[in-house]
This record gives C-alpha cells, structure tokens and sequence, in this order.
C-alpha cells in the first residue's frame, strides 16, 4: 500500500535554497536512503515527510492507515526517566520490549535515570530505542502500515549494536527512510536512493553501489556538455572579437546568446582534481606519543581499562574499538595530554605537532566567515586554506557564508578542517563520521590515504575502518587492551570465529599493545604498511592501464592488423606490469604476516 506521496516539494534557509521539485512516493516494503552532502537539506526534507516542517511549496500526502514514527537529530526527550521516555503511552504489557531494546542499545544500566541527566550520546541512544518501540517489534500487526524515518541512526551506536539495528531493520515490514553516513548500513538496507545534489533530486533504483555508479556516469555527462559549453562560448566570444560591420538586427538574438553562453558559469563540480594538501606537514622523528603502564578510572569506580603500552610509530594506521563506555574517549584523551592517567606515564616526542577532533569540536563564532575561521586571526587565507576548503565542499560563495548559516552537519564538517588547518602530524579523531555525509567521509578517506604522520582513530564505522587503519587496539570488558593486526576485518573475523578457534596464540599484554620489535634484517610494521600502502597504489595503477589498453583494443577494427597488434602487445605488457604488482603486494603481506 502506499504510505505517502509527496510532489514538487521545495524548501530553503536564510541565505539559500537547499531543495525544489522534489516528488517521490513511499510504498510498504520500500527501502529509501537519502544521501547529499551536508547542507543539502536531508533533515529537512525528512522532517516535511514527516509533517514536523511545513515546505515552501508541495505537498505531502499520507495513505489511509498510514502512521509515520521518526528519529530526528533534533529529538528532546520527555522529562521522567529513560524508561518512561522509551515506554508507549497506554501499552504497560509492552514493557518487555522496552527493556529488550534498551539492553540492546547498551542502556540497560540508565532505564531509571532522569533523562536531563543524559550525556548526548546516551540521549540519542534513548531517542532511537523511542523510535523503535513506538513501531513495535518486526511482524507485529500494523508494521506493514508503518513509514519509518531514521535521520543518523547509528550515530553513538557500538558495532554491536549496530548489527542488531540492522537485522531489526531488515524486518520491518513497513517503509523506511534513511538518512546514514555508514555504508554497510546503506549497502544492505536499502534498495531506492534519492541524492540532493545542488538544490535537485535524483533517484536512483537500487542500493549504494548503483547509486554510486549512477552518480558517476551523470557527472561524465555534465563534464562532456561542460567541455562542449566551453567551446561553445570560445568560438562565441571569438566572433563577437572580431566585430560585426554588417550588424543588422538580423544577428542581435546570436549577439544576446553567445553573450549569455560566454557568462554563463558552470555548475559546480563536486572536487575539483586532486589538491595539494600535505606539503605543510612537519616531519615526524622516530619517537611519537609512547604510553607505558597507563590505567584509568573515574574516581574510586571500576577501571576502565589498566595496563596500557603504547607506542605509536610515525607511519601509525591504529583504529580503538570497543563496547561503548570502554573507555576509547578516555584513552584518546590520555593521548592528546587532554586528561592525566590514573595510573601510568605518558611521554611525546620532541617533533610531535598533535591534533584532536572528538566528538564536541571547536567551538564556532556564528558571525565568522567560514574561510576566516580556517586561517585564523594571526594570517589572511592563503591557497592551502583554499585548496582545503575546495576539498571538504566549502566551495566559491561558501567560503565567504557566515558560520551561523551553515546546517549541523556543516558546521561538523568545518570543525574537522579547523583540525587539519593546524597541520599536525599526530591525528587524534574521535567519531569523526557522526554527521559527516557520504561525500566528506570519502574525502577525509582520501586525505588520510596520502596524509605522512601517525593517525589514531575512535569509530564504530565499519567502511572508514577498513579504509583507514592498519591494527586495531581492542578495549574489551574485562579492562584489557589488546593490539590486534590486520585492521578492523581481521579482529571482525577473529571475533566471529569465537574463543573456540582462536587466530593465534595470546600474547603478553606489553608485546600485544607495543609495535613488534625489529630483528637483524627485518623491516619494522610501519615500514611494511607504508610500503603495502605504496604497492596497493601502484596495483590500482597497473589496474587502471590495463582497462584503458583493453578499451583502446576494443576500438581498434581487427582489420587493421598493425594496430591491432600493437594494442594487443599493449595489453599484454599491462598484465604483465599489473601482475607484477600484485605478486609485490602479497610478498609483502606474507612478510608483514610472518
């Protein structure tokens, strides 16, 4: 059935339009992800679906029996306790559910706590369980009549909880509206996607990897009818150089056209090639951030964690992982110098230039320009500010926007650039994809990739984990800290197989958190990821040269047997080239691994 149809909505906000014309309509059993950058509209446009916003134009409809519940960003709780606020008016026989999401929202613990004495994660964990509960457990006899709306769901969530939110999801009966930055979310939920891009709509049917490939090919065309515009307005102008004595009123409509073609300005282009950004970060020298014996509690509470050592390399790739209220924020904290240890010694190197972005970021002055506050007030913006700016989507006239008009997620986004204006070379992020969209996770990804110094990174994103670390430093439930090889899929994998089968044998505490040691003749981990780092990039290379070869043959008419052959032998030496790489790249796997 269909639960809502919406037509030729538009919305804006003080200084800009974010959307126009959007129309699309929501049936039972649809899976929906919107996706765009920050600033966009998505909240907004989520809210109208809802009936929280009215739009500047549209209209929104609801099919007969149709219920809506959301989970907006901006959500305030009732007053009372967590569990009067998760509980459904008039339905006490649902108390069993209540508490059986709460325990799997890792808030078992808080359901008699006052919710004004909620921390902001907790408090979005207690909105979400809200959400949930109100539409009832998965097969229940209204669920098909359910349109739910979920704007950052996994947003403060551990990775287990955000496997049982996915599998509950994945049940639901109704309609679902999505608005996430993590992937594997996007990847196995939904199956429409509707992108705001620049004020329009696109849908694209089917998950994240089609709209991903549909993107693509609509920005190849919007670079082609560029390319053909440009020579357009360069003939254009050429003629109107030239003068036109016989200028009757016969040409003025072409004079009017090629003025306008020649003013016009291209729409802008997502990312604009890649950018210089690394050049001003200050070498590293061999000792970084060192923690030997560190342990921690709050008070005369249990300990967080106990034991902890610690050495980070200057080609560190390290994710923390954990149940939440491990302790992750804590021992980010006791890296940065931000917070002294209960127990234990830290120690920094004398090159070391640190920066953190937790979860709170800097704080912004509203009637600051966006590009001021990246410079700074000691300098004027220079073109590395610029060049920062253009790839984090603050491009042209949002440079120069005053800060109190941009979205929540903007203002996120521009306190992540604050952090990388200062040009560290030791990176502390914690959380770094809560409320970033698709776009800047993507180019913060980017960035890390070519970035020289030693990065630390607290996140339950699964896709920004395997793109960005090399280890993990697993905080478990029994205050022990374990460095685990291999980066967030071999600790996954480990996981799963269970104490029963065991990757490898345990080690002691120190040898498991610490870098291994280098014997005579072996290369040290740091090095061994740096030079993986280099063959995957060439690999990718090789991948490259071998696909244009092999579209080049395809060109080529067979019957022109010299061409022919000299593109096959083309192709052949791109194989060669791309095989070797491979074989490079898993010498140096099994090294790493020996």
């Amino acid at each position: 059935m269909i639960l809502l149809d919406a037509a030729g909505l538009a919305a804006t906000r003080p200084g800009r339009p974010l959307f126009t014309d959007v129309s699309v309509t929501i049936s039972s059993g649809d899976r929906l992800g919107l996706v765009g950058i920050n600033g966009t509209g998505k909240s907004t446009l989520l809210r109208v679906l809802a009936g929280a916003t009215e739009p500047d134009a549209g209209v929104v409809r609801r099919g007969r029996g149709a219920r809506v519940v959301m989970l907006d960003q901006a959500d305030d709780l009732p007053r009372g306790t967590v569990r009067e606020a998760v509980a459904p008016a008039g339905h006490p026989e649902r108390g069993w559910e209540v508490d059986a999401v709460l325990d799997r929202l890792g808030l078992a613990a808080l359901v008699d706590r006052p919710t004004d004495q909620l921390s902001g994660g907790q408090a979005k964990r207690v909105a979400l369980a809200r959400a949930l509960v109100a539409v009832g457990a998965p097969g229940g006899h209204d669920d098909d009549h359910v349109l739910l709306i979920l704007d950052e769901p996994t947003n403060h969530l551990d990775l287990d909880a955000i496997t049982w939110l996915e599998d509950r999801l994945a049940g639901h009966r109704g309609a679902l509206v999505l608005v996430t930055h993590d992937r594997h979310v996007l990847d196995r939920l939904t199956t429409r996607i509707l992108e705001l891009d620049r004020g329009r709509a696109h849908v694209h049917e089917g998950g994240y990897e089609s709209y991903l490939g549909a993107r693509d090919e609509r920005e190849e065309r919007a670079a082609t009818a560029e390319a053909v515009r440009r020579n357009l307005a360069r003939k254009e102008l050429a003629w109107l150089r030239r003068g036109a004595p016989a200028r009757t009123s016969k040409p003025k409509a072409r004079i009017e056209a090629a003025t306008a073609v020649v003013g016009a300005r291209a729409e802008a282009a997502a990312r604009q090639g890649d950018l210089p950004l690394h050049v001003e970060t200050p070498r590293l020298g061999d000792q970084v951030v060192e923690l030997h014996g560190v342990g921690h509690r709050h008070g005369d509470g249990p300990w967080l964690f106990q034991g902890v050592d610690l050495m980070l390399d200057p080609r560190e790739r390290l994710g923390i992982v954990g149940p939440n209220g491990a302790g992750k924020t804590t021992l980010v904290q006791i890296l940065a110098g931000t917070l002294e240890p209960t127990v234990g010694q830290r120690v920094v190197g004398s090159t070391v230039e640190l920066a953190l972005w937790d979860q709170l970021g800097a704080d912004l002055d509203p009637a600051q320009r966006v590009r001021d506050a990246v410079s700074g007030p000691a300098r004027n913006a220079d073109w590395s500010d610029a060049a920062l700016l253009e790839r984090f989507w603050f491009d042209g006239d949002a440079q120069w926007a005053p800060i109190g008009t941009l979205s929540g997620g903007e203002r996120r986004r521009l306190q992540l650039l604050l952090t990388l204006a200062k040009r560290p070379n030791v990176l502390l992020l914690d959380e770094p994809t809560n409320d970033l969209d698709l776009d800047s996770l993507r180019a913060l990804e980017d960035f890390l990739d070519e970035w020289p110094g030693a990065l630390v990174v607290v996140s339950h994103d699964r896709a920004f984990l395997e793109r960005t670390v090399a280890d993990v430093l697993v905080i478990d439930g029994d205050h022990d800290a374990e460095r685990v090889p291999g980066g967030y899929a071999a600790w996954d994998a480990a996981r799963r197989r269970g104490p029963s089968r065991p990757a490898a044998a345990p080690k002691p505490r120190r040898e498991a958190t610490a870098p291994r040691s280098t014997g005579s003749g072996r290369r040290s981990p740091s090095t061994l990821r740096h030079l993986t780092k280099e063959a995957e990039k060439a690999m990718a290379k090789a991948e490259r040269a071998r696909d244009r070869a092999l579209e080049a043959l395809g060109r080529i008419d067979p019957a022109d047997h010299v061409a022919y052959g000299d593109a096959g032998r083309a192709l052949t030496d791109a194989e060669a080239a791309l095989h070797g790489a491979e074989e490079a790249w898993l010498a140096l796997v099994d090294e790493a691994e020996g």
